[in-house]
């Protein structure tokens, strides 16, 4: 079972930390993920649909029924949590335990048009929207989380959680973002056709884009 949290005015230093580790391993974890909104840039592209700007993610992995969300509640202000059904169309590297991945890690939220029908909108974007994305941008890692549930009764409505992964070079060009070359032309045909298909399914609006670094461990051990 994968449960990714989201945590508002966070603890950053503490979300490294050991303790927090010692006390999700206790709690049956196996696997932990940290993204920070930190060491970055600040002219990113950051978009906000929540209340709040978001900045602490916290993805865990456990076969364990617990209430998650209390468990990490002490290290933010405020946390709401979704369980997801995980899929990988470009399986990131593996890096060291606590080591910061030499990336850009951009997370967004996102959430289904009203008007869209449910099937409609997963097929799209489990579907054409997944190749387009590959193929207009220079990603060397793109996860898809499916919500399938909130873990709090005010955790807000998010349909879908996406990471990708992009070089540290594409924080500061983006021709290194799209993969484009140094070529406008090919720039201007990319993102055209990304935003083609991120309107499609209505990713163009109510989004949520947070720029972050990326830590793991393995807590199995």
């Amino acid at each position: 079972m994968k449960l990714v949290l989201a945590l508002w005015d966070a603890d950053q230093r503490a979300l490294l930390g050991d303790d927090l580790r010692s006390v999700l391993r206790s709690s049956g974890c196996t696997r932990l993920q940290v993204n920070l909104d930190a060491d970055l840039p600040e002219n990113l592209l950051r978009l906000q649909h929540f209340s709040e700007p978001l900045t602490s993610i916290v993805t865990l992995w456990t076969e364990e029924s617990l209430d998650f969300p209390s468990v990490v509640r002490p290290y933010a202000a405020r946390v709401a949590g979704w369980e997801v059904d995980e899929r990988q169309p470009l399986v990131p590297p593996e890096v060291a335990d606590g080591e910061r991945m030499d990336a850009l890690a951009q997370v967004a939220f996102l959430r289904k048009p009203a008007e869209m029908p449910y099937d409609d909108w997963l097929a799209h974007w489990q579907g054409p929207h997944t190749q387009v994305a590959i193929e207009t941008q220079a990603t060397f890692g793109y996860t898809q989380n499916r919500v399938v549930a909130k873990l709090t009764d005010d955790t807000p409505d998010v349909d879908a959680i996406v990471e990708e992964l992009f070089s540290s070079e594409a924080m500061h060009d983006i021709h290194a973002f799209y993969g484009s070359g140094g070529d406008k032309a090919e720039l201007d045909r990319r993102l055209t056709t990304l935003t083609e298909s991120v309107s499609k399914m209505g990713a163009d609006r109510d989004l949520d884009v947070v720029p972050t670094s990326r830590y793991t461990w393995d807590l199995s051990t």
